[in-house]
């Protein structure tokens, strides 16, 4: 007998049952007991699961939060906004319950391996239509699905037939690793670009340290992280210092921060999450002063595309934010889609004809390309 459910705790999906629908992913059954275990202010998590009788078909992870519907604007829009806000607190803020992770690369909603192609279709069908009832017993009416993958046609699918609106979400950039060392990497790049990483590579340089145990640092790391977060318009969750501490501790060999050091002064850090098939940029913070000076981004990028080369690692997945950069540097771009609906009709009405307007490719040039490069 088919049944669906939605748990709080991850702890009730068993962990070799929930991996089995994402094989080889790095942001697994560990990943989301850390981040719940952490907390993170004003998310609350949701576990969805399809099961036939006792055994499991397919699961997603969900969360539900109050949503600013500026979120992804930028610049000029993102300024108009906030003087709005100023004069109409909570003008663009909407409660939202999201299939997928405000602390995960992309939508991963999955089915088990022995499950046929030809019912997946039905598995996901009976995901999404838990999350809206989920949502439904919480009092929340907007339904969406959080950076799912474009390429992703189940999911496409059954967004579609449900009735959901679709946008752009910020795509992936992704660097195929396939050179023999760090100079064939940077000679595949454009000329200016080439000139001005070696050129850095050639001037002064922080101390570089990997690790894996941060207690007497996590300060220094809030510091840091609280500082950069303050400087982006991107602004969607905000993490404690447990969640740098769980993922390290949960996850193991798996995660690591690498830390820079300038005159025995922490001036950037880098948490990742990695195996041998893939390296995933989580979070990278730095001082704005250093970062002038010893172009500190450049620099956790080169060092993490060489620790690619030297493990045999064939992809480095950069994030999402910061896509000048990543363009010079040579990512390509996986895009991603937002799909939701309001239960209310004239809601569902005002969000169709304001989705252009918050678009996030409106208000910055090299997302729309990056947006645009598929």
């Amino acid at each position: 007998m088919i049944s669906t459910h939605a748990f709080s705790s991850i702890r009730s999906i068993d962990r070799d049952e929930w991996n089995d629908c994402f094989p080889g992913q790095l942001e697994d059954w560990d990943f989301y007991l850390a981040v719940e275990q952490a907390g993170v202010e004003r998310f609350h998590w949701r576990y969805l699961a399809v099961f036939d009788g006792p055994r499991l078909l397919g699961v997603a992870p969900a969360f539900y939060t109050c949503y600013s519907l500026d979120t992804t604007m930028q610049g000029a829009s993102k300024r108009m906004t906030e003087k709005l806000r100023r004069l109409w607190p909570g003008v663009f803020d909407l409660q939202l319950y999201a299939v997928g992770s405000p602390v995960a690369e992309r939508c991963n909603a999955g089915v088990a391996s022995h499950v046929p192609a030809a019912q997946r279709q039905a598995v996901f069908d009976r995901l999404l239509q838990r999350a809206r009832h989920d949502a439904d017993g919480l009092g929340i009416g907007l339904l969406a699905v959080k950076d799912a993958p474009q390429q992703d046609h189940l999911w496409a699918n059954t967004c579609r037939n449900a009735g959901l609106q679709v946008m752009p979400s910020l795509p992936s950039a992704l660097l195929p690793v396939t050179y023999p060392s760090l100079d064939a990497y940077l000679g595949s790049l454009g000329k200016s670009t080439r000139k001005d990483l070696r050129r850095t590579l050639r001037g002064p340089a922080p101390q570089i340290e990997w690790r894996r145990q941060i207690d007497d640092v996590l300060p220094d790391i809030m510091q840091l992280y609280e500082a950069t977060l303050l400087r982006s318009d991107l602004q969607f969750e905000r993490l404690g210092p447990a969640y740098f501490t769980r993922i390290l501790q949960q996850l193991g060999e798996r995660a690591v921060c690498v830390l820079y050091w300038v005159d025995n002064r922490l001036v950037a850090f880098n948490l990742m999450l990695l195996n041998e098939q893939r390296l995933i940029d989580k979070i990278f913070a730095h001082d704005l002063e250093h970062t002038r000076d010893l172009n500190l981004y450049a620099r956790s990028w080169l060092a993490n595309v060489e620790y690619c080369i030297h493990n045999r690692i064939p992809v480095y997945e950069a994030g999402q934010a910061g896509y000048a950069s990543k363009i010079r540097f040579g990512c390509r771009f996986e895009p991603n889609l937002l799909f939701f609906r309001h239960r209310n009709r004239l809601l569902n009405t005002v969000l169709k004809l304001i989705k252009r307007v918050i678009s996030p490719d409106r208000t910055d040039p090299a997302l729309a390309a990056a947006i645009s490069d598929h």
